[in-house]
């Protein structure tokens, strides 16, 4: 059995979500909340961190580490592939979004509308939103011109650095706070990954207590 230990609004999950999905892979999924977590999860990551992966008696931690694994192991859809400098290239573009990306605008969103809620009652702090706000156009403005290149962030086919890119913004646009009618390339682009079948069960996923957007399941948004 492949399980993964997850929560709902973590992007990295959502990408290990996506790859093993685009891989035709059978999982099942364990929630644990990240302001709660459970003494189980402690016990298969002292470090206490999300996503946890378990297939076959391997426990694997950490997001990249989790994805090398699905790349080195389920070989029949490779999602980093190419020659040397496009597999370069690939996880570049993965590390931009699971850092840059996730610091500039991830944690200034999600944390303060989200974790900052339900692991101390307390209110987003709007100078903080504001900023994470701000960036997200800067990042969009980015993939704008990479898809002026090509089809997708990289080259011409579906890489891991698509998906990295879409679960990040999947949790946002769940918020509704992506300005996609800014940016007419970035919305194609996020279009088309939103309507593979991988995408799917993403789209069912609930934060509680918050409603998502009214666009975000909507595949023709």
């Amino acid at each position: 059995m492949v399980l993964l230990v997850h929560h709902t609004t973590s992007p990295f999950a959502r990408k290990i979500r996506l790859q093993m999905s685009e891989k035709k892979m059978l999982f099942v999924l364990k929630e644990e909340e990240p302001w709660n977590l459970s003494p189980d999860l402690y016990k298969l990551n002292p470090a206490g961190e999300l996503p946890v992966f378990l297939n076959d008696g391997n426990v694997i931690v950490g997001h990249y580490a989790i994805s090398e694994f699905l790349e080195e192991t389920q070989t029949e859809t490779p999602l980093i592939y190419g020659p040397a400098k496009q597999k370069a290239e690939i996880r570049r573009m993965i590390d931009w979004f699971d850092n840059k990306f996730y610091r500039e605008v991830y944690q200034n969103i999600v944390f303060e509308k989200v974790n900052k809620r339900f692991s101390s009652g307390m209110a987003p702090d709007s100078k903080t939103l504001k900023i994470g706000l701000n960036n997200i156009g800067y990042h969009l403005e980015y993939i704008e011109w990479l898809l002026s290149k090509h089809q997708y962030l990289v080259g011409e086919e579906l890489t891991l650095a698509d998906l990295t890119a879409a679960a990040h913004f999947s949790v946002i646009d769940y918020l509704g706070d992506v300005p996609w009618d800014e940016f007419p390339a970035s919305k194609l682009w996020y279009s088309k990954i939103k309507s593979r079948p991988s995408f799917k069960d993403l789209l069912k996923d609930t934060i509680k207590g918050i409603l998502p957007a009214k666009n975000y399941t909507n595949l023709d948004f």
